[in-house]
């Protein structure tokens, strides 16, 4: 059951369980933003989500779909900073002990946040460890459960519940653009969206230093890249995960690249303009769209921005 991909139900059901700690996040228009896009933009803001990112969401239900005697061990986690805190904010809901593993170069504010959520942080080194054999480790020593980032029907259900809640308060989107990682958000949202809305078209967006998706796709296969240095610090993934690449090859019309300097641009427009604050990661969907990268034709987009939690020094160079 475990290694097949979720259900529009299974979504459905997530979006019910996880209801009394994921927040149902607004959605957002600006009249400057739709003028230089040349679109009308509808912006699902998971930075104003529990935890400050869309992490939550597959975290939380993850975590409640546990069968009470596993709780009792705890959970592992490995993330450079919004599923550390989804998890850890989870965990405590349910008196749960988390243990996350973080990469040296986490963000300060994230670093900082897990640790005052309550969870236990081991730091590996993100240039000579692989995280996942670091948190599997961690896990089987202690006994827990392993809460991978993305990888996992539930995570991808609970992520879903994004979308869904987009499309229930924006019908008749043309399209959807959501960042891809490791591919947890952008499958579960595709999932949603293509049951509610069959005719809808699915871009996943990803920095061009971070390319292993679009890479993936061209190739037909997960291809593996070296450590990637964009600023959008959730968006470091070096493979799509087993799971969500099959999805993201089936649903996805295509992966769309942005630059470094496009995704700085967009951040200071959300700030400066908008008057949200919204993390690197979150702003590479609205990129995609701000700099007309999106095929044309289209009216109606959806862009999710999937967090807001960016360190004060950070905040300052962008």
């Amino acid at each position: 059951m475990l290694a097949n991909e979720p259900t529009f139900t299974d979504i459905e059901n997530a979006h019910l369980r996880i209801a009394p700690i994921a927040r149902r996040t607004p959605v957002m228009t600006s009249r400057s933003f739709n003028a230089e896009a040349g679109v009308e933009t509808y912006f699902k803001c998971e930075n104003f989500q529990t935890g400050g990112a869309f992490k939550i969401r597959g975290a939380s239900n993850f975590l409640y779909s546990m069968p009470e005697a596993d709780r009792s061990r705890g959970v592992v986690a490995f993330s450079s900073g919004n599923h550390a805190q989804a998890v850890a904010i989870a965990a405590r809901s349910l008196g749960m002990q988390a243990t996350i593993a973080m990469p040296n170069d986490a963000p300060k504010a994230k670093l900082a946040a897990t640790k005052g959520y309550g969870a236990r942080v081991v730091i590996y080194d993100r240039l000579k460890d692989d995280r996942v054999a670091f948190g599997k480790k961690l896990a089987e020593e202690s006994g827990a459960t392993l809460v991978p980032p993305y990888d996992h029907p539930w995570i991808l259900a609970g992520q879903g519940t994004a979308a869904k809640e987009l499309i229930e308060d924006t019908p008749k989107l043309d399209a959807l653009c959501v960042c891809v990682g490791g591919g947890g958000l952008m499958s579960g949202s595709s999932i949603a969206a293509k049951a509610m809305n069959p005719s809808i078209r699915l871009f996943g967006i990803e920095p061009e230093d971070a390319n292993d998706t679009y890479l993936s796709l061209a190739a037909g296969k997960r291809v593996h890249i070296e450590p990637p240095g964009t600023i959008a610090d959730g968006l470091r993934a070096q493979i799509p995960g087993e799971l969500t690449f099959p999805i993201l090859q089936k649903n996805l019309e295509s992966v769309i690249l942005v630059t470094e300097e496009e995704i700085r641009a967009t951040f200071k427009f959300l700030l400066t303009r908008m008057k949200i604050l919204v993390e690197p990661s979150g702003c590479v969907s609205a990129a995609a769209v701000l700099f007309k990268k999106i095929p044309p034709g289209m009216g109606r987009v959806g862009v999710v921005l999937s967090g807001g939690n960016v360190d004060y020094e950070m905040l300052a160079t962008l």
